[in-house]
């Protein structure tokens, strides 16, 4: 975004006159504020940023937003006074949208969000300018920055949107207006906070409320819960999954030590590569594939990108660890369906034969969250899956379940007895899968053996 004060304030709808100065980039934060940066305080429960404001002038930036309850603004600086800075932020992300002539795509579920974007942008990179959310800019204030961020010649914007309550997709999706919207699916995660996998789908639909009159909705449909929610919408709808009965499946799945291998069925024939494990990231690639044929892109060029392909860090992640010891990093965040894919990967994996999950608790499930931790273990072929390392209380009901019948270590608090276990009975022959709640930092298991 390049824009001079004067647009940004016509844009919020202030009646100020600044000199024609260019702002450049938007800031929440002086550690990271470059020269040119528009700055922009929020009053928090534990900070008030308006207390870096002259900090942000000192660095370069161009202008800041200034609440007009806040007392004390300083003089002599560029302030734009605006009555609450989040919705001056949502403000001018929606205006610069507006503008904007890119492809927007939006992607929520409650697993693979992250996933899902990285494999749409990595299919259209080779072929088109596109940019998408980084890290976890994906709520009210991170989508607005995300927008702002955008470059004028970005011809595709791959959106993530996050939620843990009703209204907040709406927001998001309202905000991005987006020609092409996807749900990946439909799991437990903020049970807290929407009672049931039933409210889950609503808050997630909320989606389509954004969507573009003449837009496309991919969803997963091998959920149950999302075809009524289809069913009872006017909109173009797309259904993916593993079933026959969607507009595209995927059969055929292999997996091997580089990636997995499929063919897929439907609106489009054919056969494609992934340098991505797991069946679940073989479902989230057909989003991938389904938008790529939209917009225009041959098979040839889908499957030379989709090769390619990169995921962000921490999703089913391959990692060479001491001793030829060969892990899976898929510890960014878990609930029981991405627990259960990531099981059931392991389970049927053959690149190595001696097979090990290390599990950390499931977060923000609600008042079932023993029963889902203990429930684990209909999922868990212990005769494929040799040792099972338990990380953090909630575990406790798992152990309890199988404790028995497995070779299993729980630890309540500390990674020591997980790592040494790990250390002694592992070999060049194992394979560790590594999942938890982000929370649950199981990437300081790997960290002792990739030291």
């Amino acid at each position: 975004m390049k824009k001079t004060i004067n647009e940004i304030a016509a844009w919020l709808g202030v009646p100020q006159t600044f000199e024609d100065t260019v702002v450049t980039g938007i800031s929440i934060n002086t550690r990271t504020l470059v020269p040119g940066d528009l700055f922009i305080p929020f009053h928090g429960e534990q900070a008030n940023g308006h207390k870096y404001v002259a900090q942000a002038f000192e660095q370069g930036a161009a202008a800041a937003l200034w609440q007009k309850d806040e007392p004390n603004p300083p003089q002599h600086v560029p302030l734009i006074f605006v009555d609450d800075s989040e919705e001056a932020l949502q403000q001018m992300a929606r205006a610069y949208r507006a503008e904007h002539q890119a492809t927007f795509i939006a992607v929520t579920g409650s697993n693979g969000k992250t996933s899902t974007k990285d494999l749409i942008a990595g299919t259209l990179a080779p072929y088109y300018k596109v940019q998408k959310t980084e890290g976890n800019y994906n709520n009210q204030l991170g989508l607005p920055l995300t927008l702002l961020a955008l470059d004028d010649d970005t011809q595709f914007a791959v959106l993530e949107m996050g939620m843990d309550g009703f209204h907040q997709i709406e927001l998001l999706t309202k905000l991005a207006e987006p020609h092409y919207a996807v749900i990946t699916n439909i799991g437990e995660a903020h049970m807290e906070a929407l009672g049931s996998r039933e409210g889950i789908a609503k808050a997630k639909f909320e989606i389509v409320q954004g969507l573009q009159a003449d837009g496309v909705f991919f969803y997963d449909g091998d959920e149950p819960l999302l075809r009524p929610l289809v069913a009872a919408e006017n909109i173009n709808a797309v259904s993916f999954g593993l079933e026959e009965t969607n507009d595209l499946y995927a059969t055929a799945i292999t997996e091997q030590e580089q990636g997995s291998q499929f063919t897929v069925h439907g609106l489009l024939n054919d056969d494609f590569f992934i340098s991505v494990l797991g069946r679940h990231q073989v479902k989230n690639t057909l989003v991938a594939i389904l938008i790529a044929q939209q917009v225009g892109l041959t098979n040839e060029q889908i499957r030379a990108a989709l090769k390619g392909v990169e995921l962000t860090n921490m999703r089913m992640q391959l990692v060479k660890g001491n001793n030829d010891i060969l892990f899976i990093n898929d510890a960014y965040n878990a609930a029981p369906t991405s627990v259960r894919a990531a099981l059931d990967f392991v389970e049927h994996a053959s690149m190595r034969s001696d097979k090990w999950v290390v599990l950390g608790d499931m977060l923000e499930l609600g008042a079932l969250e023993r029963d889902y931790h203990e429930n684990i273990a209909d999922d868990l072929n212990l005769a494929a899956i040799q040792h099972v390392c338990l990380y953090g209380p909630r575990m406790e009901a798992l152990y309890n379940n199988i404790k028995d019948r497995a070779d299993v270590v729980w630890s309540r608090d500390d990674y020591a007895p997980i790592i040494d276990k790990i250390a002694r009975e592992a070999s060049a022959d194992s394979l560790v899968l590594l999942k938890g709640s982000r929370g649950m930092a199981l990437e300081n298991v790997l960290q002792a053996f990739t030291k």
